[in-house]
């Protein structure tokens, strides 16, 4: 991981998988004199992105990684967490006598500890309360119920000082579609606020399953109504441009369990929080109202005809979500599918700076099983299949920006900017 460390997002970070040659730089390779000796990937990057974003349905898939490339100025600033990290918070929360006096009661979890993976410890205890009960297993309902405290304020991190550059390049080049094409969807796994506070910024609208009243209600049947202008001079709809689907597949910090009801509040006192937290127990819970309409609507995207899915930022670490992907690449013969992850490459490989690494370059040694079984099918001839190292904020500068700005954004940086205070106003 060191080779990324500090380093500035860019297309020419990005290394694409090449048949039969190996993983070859964006740049050019040159002598002494300046001269070409081989050539870069970026074209064909820049080519295999192009007709991602041209395909009649474009679904979008990101995870914790995206989350990464949201960041907040100052070194004790609060950035988006990785799992050392919320393991680090929850034993500071938790207290580390108590963690041990759980594992001493939970067979294997010892190991777990001494791993310091938040989610197979999370797991083993929700096991232990289901098969104990919550009175006979007080003290481990309660490690629980602290640990999904101590994330769910982990993850708010997103603020109006945030840097969203990347979220906000992502959204620009996705949201602008013809309006003769469907709405673009994306898919994400992160609990926090990023991609909405940057559609906010840029002025774009989301559909979310969300009602536009107050409080905002969920309802799978928002997720089929679109937004038009209404004017009396034109027959048809008049559908607005930068509108696209959001779709949070573990939930989101600002959803709240009311009643029956499931309603958008950051308030605390609205309800339990509605979030799939990091246990292997994810597969039973996604098929709870509303994850259940968010995975229906994955895997309808994926059987959609001329479909491109770009994923980034999401390491195919959850099987309800990756084994509906891969048996989507099975079934669907037009779909594509765009992967852009630093999982490939161990870093080790990549401070060698070698233009062309080998085939059999060292991978992340976390990189799941499915990442190989894509790169097997480039190497067996798969046209649909692209794939990228690299980050999704280096993603976010290589995809390429097809539609020109739109009067109606024009006009949004025209108000943000009058609305400054200047200095002749100071």
């Amino acid at each position: 991981m060191a080779f990324w460390d500090d380093r500035v997002a860019s297309p020419a970070n990005i290394r694409l998988y090449v048949r039969g040659e190996g993983w070859r730089a964006a740049g050019d390779q040159k002598n002494d004199k300046g001269e070409v000796t081989q050539r870069g990937s970026a074209r064909a990057i820049e080519e295999a992105l192009t007709g991602m974003l041209n395909a009649s349905h474009l679904v979008i898939l990101t995870g914790a990684g995206s989350s990464f490339a949201a960041r907040n100025k100052g070194q004790d600033a609060k950035q988006a967490p990785s799992m050392k990290a919320l393991w680090d918070a929850v034993m500071s929360a938790a207290k580390q006598a108590a963690i041990d006096a759980i594992a001493q009661k939970i067979p294997s979890a010892a190991q777990v500890v001494k791993d310091k993976n938040i989610e197979k410890f999370l797991t083993h205890c929700k096991m232990y309360v289901e098969l104990f009960g919550k009175e006979q297993a007080k003290d481990v309902a309660a490690f629980i119920a602290i640990a999904e405290a101590t994330i769910s304020e982990c993850v708010d991190f997103v603020g109006e000082d945030t840097n969203l550059d990347a979220h906000k390049s992502i959204i620009r080049k996705i949201a602008r579609r013809g309006i003769r094409k469907p709405r673009t969807r994306l898919f994400t796994t992160n609990y926090d606020l990023a991609f909405e506070s940057a559609a906010q910024a840029l002025r774009f609208t989301i559909i979310d399953g969300f009602s536009h009243g107050m409080p905002q209600v969920y309802d799978r049947g928002n997720f089929a109504y679109d937004i038009v202008r209404r004017d009396g001079d034109h027959d048809g709809p008049d559908y607005i441009e930068n509108v696209f689907h959001l779709h949070k597949l573990h939930g989101s910090i600002d959803w709240r369990r009311r009643g029956s009801e499931l309603i958008r509040s950051r308030d605390k006192e609205d309800g339990q929080a509605a979030l799939i937290y990091p246990r292997d127990s994810k597969y039973q819970e996604a098929f709870d109202t509303p994850f259940l309409d968010m995975m229906a609507g994955l895997q309808n995207a994926l059987r959609a005809p001329d479909t491109a899915l770009i994923v980034s930022g999401f390491g195919f670490n959850d099987d309800h979500i990756t084994k509906p992907i891969m048996a989507a690449v099975e079934a669907n013969m037009t779909l594509r599918i765009a992967v852009c992850d630093i999982a490939y490459l161990d870093g080790a490989a990549l401070d060698k700076g070698e233009h062309t690494l080998p085939i059999d370059a060292p991978q992340n040694p976390r990189a799941s099983f499915a990442f190989g079984q894509l790169k097997r099918l480039v190497d067996i001839g798969d046209q649909r299949v692209t794939l990228m190292n690299g980050r999704f904020d280096d993603l976010a500068h290589a995809l390429p920006d097809l539609v020109a700005q739109t009067e109606r954004e024009r006009h949004a940086e025209r108000v943000r900017v009058l609305n400054e205070p200047s200095e002749a106003n100071a």
